[in-house]
């Protein structure tokens, strides 16, 4: 199995930290081939860098995608997913998407990360899910993902305290640890916790495998697109012509 492992934003570090735990979860013989964005910012905290990293995630698929089995969007935001699902000839598997149907499966849940602006976008992510009424609420921390791969211990406390929270006040009965930057965290504060505490990184990583033989649903019919100034290989694509 050979997968794409997309990070649409800029930050070289963050894909070398998302690849290394794949590839700890993944069997040896899968093979992960990791694609840091082009362009775009250093690191995903507001709506005009989430829509940018749609762009550079379909540049980066355009590119990239022939000869894998599956793509993994590995941001926690899901940045272009649904226009990568309509233009992409494997399966693409989003880590906010695959972490909060794991964790619909298990009771209501809660989101904890970094960046203020988060919030807002991720219940609306939640949303267009259909996922709301499992939905508890997102818990923030004042560092952005960025800082907190940076001195992911001094983030620590704070994440632990914004889990706990999800649980006492929302109700939480499972809480995502949510961002790519954040991988490897979940397991250092389940013991402070008294619910499950999900890695979005993995539980990300657990969908793309098993996504060559799942069911994959279409997200539309799609018209061959002209453009204009964008990068060869995308052009190409969108306008359904093969390398």
């Amino acid at each position: 199995m050979r997968i794409l492992l997309i990070n649409p934003n800029t930050s070289e570090n963050v894909t070398d930290l998302v690849t290394s735990h794949v590839r700890r979860i993944a069997a040896p013989s899968v093979d992960v081939v990791p694609v840091t964005a082009r362009f775009g910012a250093r690191y995903i905290a507001s709506r005009a860098a989430l829509a940018i990293a749609g762009h550079a995630a379909l540049d980066c698929l355009a590119e990239h995608v022939e000869g894998c089995d599956a793509v993994y969007l590995a941001c926690f935001g899901d940045p272009g997913l649904y226009a990568l699902q309509e233009v992409s000839p494997v399966p693409v598997v989003g880590m906010v998407e695959a972490s909060c149907r794991a964790a619909a499966e298990t009771g209501r849940f809660g989101i904890v990360t970094g960046g203020a602006l988060w919030e807002a976008m991720l219940r609306e992510i939640v949303a267009v899910m259909g996922l709301a009424d499992r939905f508890t609420g997102v818990r923030t921390i004042a560092p952005t993902g960025g800082e907190i791969a940076r001195d992911p211990n001094l983030a620590l406390a704070h994440l632990a305290e914004a889990c706990g929270l999800c649980v006492s006040e929302d109700g939480a009965e499972v809480v995502i640890l949510g961002g790519a930057a954040l991988a490897g965290l979940a397991a250092r504060i389940q013991p402070h916790l008294s619910v499950p505490v999900i890695c979005s990184v993995e539980a990300g990583t657990r969908a793309v495998l098993a996504a060559p033989g799942a069911k994959i649903t279409q997200v539309g019919a799609r018209a061959a697109m002209e453009s204009i100034g964008l990068g060869s290989d995308l052009a190409a694509l969108l306008a359904g012509r093969t390398k």
